[in-house]
């Protein structure tokens, strides 16, 4: 259908238009954050899941709810506990009495957008719940399994592994998500701003008896806009040289003697699964997408590609002695590969 460049720009030009709409609503009451709000529109354009690791207190919870304020559509969130049950999130079978049979009641996972809030907070079996939800867009509930609406993602914090009372997510669980952000602290300017604004309102509401008002946002999407925009990113174009360069940055986390970085040899014990180059060549596309593009270029790869990336690659304990952190290999890996 679309087989010129121009045709296609003026396409991604259209169906993406509702983009900056959603990120001035959004800018009414995150300060500054851009790149946390890109990734969790980029999940949200291709399907994938992201997840949110920041230290408590910088806005991941309030940057989703806000990102999910400004789209009609169904939103849900589920705040992880130490003492849940997977039946909390995707629900469970009740018996009833009066008929004599079991009814299904279905969990807080069934929504469009979904917030898992402080993922890791849970032990592995709750975590585990959502495996069949995030991979299959399904859940199974006692015998029957049901089909999750259109558009589906989860959007997941967790606080740093490090902290008091967190459990490390499974493996096979971090790996379906797209993309793992790590949430970094505000400039100094952004903070006065969060400081001045949020100071502002509570000295308002010093002594109201009246619950205070939140910062809001309009809607001003929907989700046959997403689902259109899901349509349009199909048709961007990414070259064959975009291609190779995601499959050389893939292999290059697999073995990274071949790319020519043999001290990292020892370092990694796993690299990054097929998954990865599936998902960076969507990310790239959503990004250029978000930027009104038709087309991929190596930055969008560049971009999104620690975000992809950070989370695929398993450290050995050699790199853990030497305090080596998976960031910086991916770091390594796009300075080292030649970029088209």
């Amino acid at each position: 259908m679309y087989n010129d460049v121009r045709a296609i720009n003026d396409m991604v030009q259209r169906e993406s238009a509702f983009i900056d709409p959603i990120l001035d609503e959004v800018g009414k009451v995150i300060v500054g954050q851009e790149t946390m709000i890109e990734r969790i529109l980029i999940g949200l354009l291709t399907g994938g899941h992201v997840l949110l690791e920041g230290v408590p207190g910088l806005a991941k919870t309030l940057a989703v709810k806000t990102v999910c304020d400004t789209i009609h559509a169904d939103f849900s969130r589920i705040q992880f506990t130490p003492d849940m049950l997977p039946a909390d999130v995707i629900g469970t079978v009740i018996y009833n009495q009066q008929r004599g049979d079991f009814t299904p009641k279905q969990g807080p996972i069934f929504a469009n957008l979904v917030l898992a809030d402080e993922i890791n907070r849970a032990p592995a079996k709750v975590q585990s719940a959502l495996l069949e939800a995030m991979q299959e867009r399904q859940v199974t509930i006692g015998d029957t399994t049901y089909q999750l609406d259109r558009p589906f993602m989860v959007m997941a914090t967790q606080n740093p592994v490090e902290q008091e009372g967190t459990y490390p997510l499974p493996e096979a669980q971090i790996d379906r998500f797209m993309m793992h952000v790590v949430v970094k602290y505000p400039t100094r300017e952004q903070e006065r701003e969060v400081m001045k604004r949020m100071t502002q309102a509570v000295l308002a509401d010093l002594g109201s008896k009246e619950k205070r008002e939140r910062l809001t946002v309009d809607a001003v999407a929907d989700t046959d806009q997403i689902l259109g925009a899901r349509d349009a990113i199909k048709h961007i174009i990414v070259d064959e040289k975009i291609n190779d360069y995601i499959i050389d940055i893939v292999a290059a986390t697999r073995d990274p003697r071949k790319a020519g970085m043999k001290d990292l040899t020892d370092m990694v014990a796993h690299g990054a699964s097929p998954r990865a180059s599936i998902a960076l060549n969507l990310a790239s596309r959503a990004h250029a997408f978000i930027k009104h593009r038709g087309y991929v270029t190596p930055e969008d790869v560049k971009a999104v590609g620690p975000d992809v990336l950070r989370h695929r690659i398993i450290l050995t304990y050699e790199a853990e002695a030497e305090e080596i952190t998976s960031q910086q290999i991916v770091r390594r890996i796009f300075d080292t590969v030649e970029v088209p």
